[in-house]
């Protein structure tokens, strides 16, 4: 993965997905410091407020020997004050690499496309790839395999479904999804996820009722009803989500011994009822904690360390 940019989870092969998740277990396991990334500096370029993925890549960059630094929106005006082409190859100048949480996936390609150092996409509407690599990191961590389980997935085929369903389908996690009609993943996201399943031999299941979905399921995931930047359609988003919430009853139809995950933030009493998150079965923690181990091991492999 030397040099090379992380745009979509379509980025990866299997092997280098596998590869990912194999360090962050390494450096999970390790003593947090290090000085491999020494003298390297990583510019957070964001259009929009984070939590996780900002602390998780400053302070992976910190316990791996190197720098970074944050650029917000009003700091830089992307594609508004100065073009993205230009922030692209200015940076360049300046950083080895370049993380970017933006509204328009078309925003993280181009930065891509003019950039002459490595980018990863942070976060963008099309999709999250370091989350989806979080989620199967804790997944193998929890289940201690990836081949052959069942993810039932409930809500919105927003980006972090689109990322987490490409994930789960090239190394062989079976991904059944249920959404109301209108809210399914795109049809480029599941033509591609159907190509790596012929592969990995995942089966791919598109569902309306969730229950369906999330019979005998081992990992039941969510998200929320309505993303940031879509708080316009938030009173249509609930209407149309309604029936959708993961809550106790629902969980019971699930496997056993199945874990509940959760990408945060999350709207207690929308998408997940009140309790789910708090209970034995919920791992929602622990994935947020594995952002951090799964971001220090993508900055290594794409610095070449």
């Amino acid at each position: 993965m030397k040099g090379k940019d992380l745009l979509s989870i379509g980025d990866l092969t299997p092997a280098e997905l596998l590869r990912i998740i194999d360090r962050a277990v390494r450096m999970k396991k390790k003593d947090a410091m290090s000085s491999i990334l020494a003298g390297n500096t990583l510019a957070l370029l964001f259009e929009k407020p984070s939590l996780r993925t900002r602390v998780s890549f400053d302070v992976a960059m910190y316990q791996l020997g190197g720098q970074s630094v944050y650029l917000s929106q009003n700091e830089i005006g992307l594609g508004s004050r100065e073009p993205i082409a230009d922030v692209a190859r200015t940076l360049s100048r300046y950083v080895d690499i370049i993380a970017a949480r933006t509204f328009a996936h078309a925003t993280v390609e181009s930065l891509a496309k003019y950039a002459t150092v490595p980018v990863i996409n942070a976060l963008s509407d099309g999709e999250h790839p370091c989350q989806a690599l979080a989620d199967i990191m804790t997944i193998r961590e929890k289940k201690g395999k990836l081949d052959g389980l069942n993810l039932a997935y409930i809500g919105d085929g927003n980006n972090v479904a689109g990322s987490l369903f490409l994930a789960c389908v090239l190394v062989g996690v079976n991904f059944r999804i249920a959404s109301p009609k209108g809210y399914e993943l795109p049809d480029k996201i599941v033509r591609l996820g159907r190509r790596s399943s012929q592969k990995s031999g995942a089966k791919i299941i598109l569902l309306k009722h969730p229950s369906e979905a999330v019979k005998g399921a081992d990992v039941v995931y969510t998200d929320v009803w309505t993303s940031m930047g879509q708080e316009a359609e938030a009173q249509k988003r609930r209407k149309a989500f309604a029936g959708y919430q993961v809550d106790a009853k629902l969980m019971k139809l699930a496997a056993k011994e199945a874990i509940f995950m959760h990408p945060l933030p999350a709207h207690h009493g929308e998408e997940v009822a009140p309790g789910i998150i708090d209970s034995k079965q919920s791992v929602v923690f622990d994935q947020a904690e594995n952002r951090l181990h799964v971001q220090k091991a993508i900055l290594a492999e794409i610095l070449g360390k």
